[in-house]
This record gives C-alpha cells, sequence and structure tokens, in this order.
C-alpha cells in the first residue's frame, strides 16, 4: 500500500509552526521578569525560528490518530524545549563551539557561557513542568507520567545526551556504519522518536500494532534525516542552512558519509525513507500527512 500524500500539506506545515511558535511563547516567563536576563536569552533561544520538525511530528501524528493539536500542544512544546536546551549547550565552547545558530549569533555569543548553561537547565526543567501540569495534554495522570518516562529516556544517557557522549568521545576516530547509526539513533533518533511515540501515548487504549508501526517509522525517519543532516554538512549551501558547511570534517567528526561514503550514505537515506513509509501502511490515509512530513525531512536542501 501507498500513504497517499497531503496535498495541503505546505499550509498545515505552516499552520503548526504558527501554532507551535504561540505555544511556546506563552509557556516561557516574560523578558522582563526578574531575572530578566536569564529571562531574554530563554526566549532568545527558543523563540528564534527554525522548521519546528519536532512538533509538526507531534502534530501530525496526532492527526493521523484522530487527535486534535490541543490534545497535544504540551508535547509538542516539551519536545521543543528539550531540543533547544540541546543546542544551546552543543553550541558552547566545551561542545561543538559554534557561533551561529540558525543565521544569528548562538546562546553564549549573544550573552555569556554562564547563561547559556542556565539557559540550558531552565529549558529542561520547563519541558517536564510542562507534561506534569501544564495545560494541552489529557489529565489522565497515568498518561502524563508516561509523557515524561518516554521524554526522560530519549533525552538522558539512552538517548541524546547519550549519544552527545558517543559524538564527543569519538572524535579523530573513524566509527563504522553501525557504530554511527547508534550515535545518530540516540543524539537525533531519539528525539524524533518521542515526537511520535507521545502523540501516541495521548490515545486511550491503542493498538500493539499502530504503536509498532509509529515506533518503525519513527526510527527509520530519525535515521534517514540524520545522514541527510550529514550529507548537507558536505554538500550544502551554508546560505540555506544557516551555519557553516564542512564542520564535520574540520572537526573530524564521525558521520554516515565518512564511514561509508557520499552515495552509499545517500541510497542508505532513500532506504529508510522508503520502510519508513511502509510502516505508516497501518494508519492508510489518515497519515497523509505523517507521510509528506518524511519527504520534506529526508528531501530537505537545508
Amino acid at each position: 500500500m501507498t500513504i497517499p500524500k497531503d496535498p495541503g500539506f505546505t499550509q498545515r506545515l505552516e499552520g503548526w509552526q504558527v501554532r507551535i511558535e504561540a505555544e511556546l511563547a506563552a509557556r516561557l516567563p516574560a523578558a522582563d521578569t526578574h531575572p530578566t536576563r536569564l529571562h531574554e536569552a530563554l526566549r532568545y533561544s527558543v523563540l528564534n525560528g527554525g522548521k519546528r520538525i519536532r512538533p509538526a511530528l507531534v502534530y501530525a501524528t496526532a492527526q493521523a490518530l484522530g487527535l486534535t493539536e490541543s490534545h497535544v500542544d504540551g508535547a509538542a512544546c516539551a519536545i521543543e524545549f528539550i531540543h533547544a536546551y540541546s543546542l544551546v549547550h552543543d553550541d558552547l565552547p566545551a561542545m561543538d563551539n559554534d557561533d551561529l545558530r540558525r543565521g544569528r549569533p548562538t546562546c553564549h555569543k549573544a550573552f555569556d557561557e554562564a547563561t547559556a548553561i542556565l539557559v540550558g537547565d531552565s529549558l529542561q526543567v520547563l519541558a517536564f513542568q510542562v507534561l506534569a501540569s501544564g495545560h494541552g495534554l489529557p489529565g489522565d495522570p497515568a498518561i502524563r507520567l508516561k509523557l515524561v518516562d518516554v521524554l526522560a529516556e530519549c533525552s538522558g544517557t539512552a538517548g541524546m545526551a547519550g549519544g552527545q557522549a558517543i559524538d564527543l568521545a569519538a572524535q579523530g576516530q573513524s566509527l563504522t556504519a553501525a557504530a554511527v547509526e547508534e550515535m545518530h539513533a540516540r543524539k537525533t533518533g531519539a528525539l524524533i522518536r518521542a515526537s511520535v511515540l507521545m502523540p501516541a501515548y495521548c490515545v486511550p487504549n491503542l493498538s500493539s500494532d499502530i504503536e509498532q508501526a509509529l515506533d518503525r517509522y519513527s526510527r527509520d525517519i530519525g535515521l534517514a534525516f540524520q545522514i541527510q543532516d550529514d550529507l548537507l554538512d558536505v554538500e550544502g549551501d551554508s546560505k540555506l542552512l544557516g551555519k557553516a558547511t564542512g564542520a564535520d570534517q574540520a572537526n573530524h567528526k564521525p558521520t554516515y558519509p565518512s564511514a561509508i561514503g557520499v552515495e552509499p550514505a545517500r541510497q542508505r537515506m532513500h532506504e529508510l525513507h522508503a520502510t519508513a513509509l511502509e510502516a505508516l501502511d497501518v494508519l492508510g490515509p489518515a497519515a497523509a500527512s505523517l507521510a509528506s512530513l518524511s519527504d520534506w525531512l529526508v528531501l530537505r536542501r537545508h
């Protein structure tokens, strides 16, 4: 079965991006609230554009499962707060030492390193506060606890933080494709997986077949997305990307293209994209937006 694509996807995606900006802004402390410098830096780091990939996955999954956006706004915000915190910390001199993020000075450049550390700390805490007691989620405490557990697992040592540790330890080394896949599955793929599974867990009595299909979809599309990111660092346009290209090679970071070559990496990306789409068959036409989102993620140029 081939899932039809959503003919109105571009407009739908733009609507989700507008929605998440408003939801994030409403949950962040006001910039004029004491301590103002920290709150200014929080809003600078979160409300700075971006594609909002993870919230879009939350909303597209919710749509496929018959949920409204208002049922999952909290999940979308929590994941984006975790993602934003990870970017602020990854950009620090002790990590990736980046000066630009989305075409603007990184948080530690616009403010200072100590403030950037506190921004990351604050965003991580805020993410879990949103899940525990914020609006825009089912009221069932068992569902909220499950969401906390999923996000904690996917952002901790078994997920994003563990992937970043592997990445840092591997700089200057040659890794096998399998080792690079493990790193990517943790560092990038885990939050993408959470973005799909969290709205699924907002559905009471979700069938195991659908849960397994969404899990497969999220794992495959997460890895395909990161391989494309690796390829864009080799072949992309820095003006479109909003950051310098060639950084992975300059910093001797292991990537999929460095492990197996550019063309084999591209082939692997397309294979994963295909299997991710196949996993959506169980949902039928309801998954049209998820299918279109897959194309947007994997075939993007920035």
